[in-house]
C-alpha cells in the first residue's frame, strides 16, 4: 500500500528521476510512494537509479504495454 503517488507519465528521462527524488527527499524515511512510468527507460532508469541511492523497490507493476507502476519505499 502506498502513501502517496506521483505520475510521471509522459515525462521524459532524465526529469522522471529528478521528479522523483525531489519527491522521495519531501517524505519520511520509510514511507511508501507509488510512481506511474512510462515502459522502456524511464523504468529502467528509475528503477536502477533509486536503488543505487540506497532506496527499496518494492514492486513493479505492467499496468498496459505502455505504463508501468513502481512502489518505492523511502530509505
Amino acid at each position: 500500500m502506498a502513501d502517496y503517488e506521483l505520475d510521471l507519465r509522459g515525462v521524459a528521462c532524465p526529469m522522471n528521476f529528478v521528479k522523483t527524488r525531489l519527491f522521495l527527499d519531501k517524505i519520511a524515511s520509510g514511507d511508501v510512494v507509488k510512481v506511474l512510468l512510462d515502459a522502456g527507460e524511464p523504468v529502467e532508469s528509475v528503477s536502477s537509479s533509486i536503488e543505487s541511492e540506497g532506496h527499496k523497490l518494492e514492486e513493479t507493476v505492467k499496468l498496459s504495454d505502455e505504463h508501468f507502476s513502481l512502489l518505492i519505499r523511502k530509505a
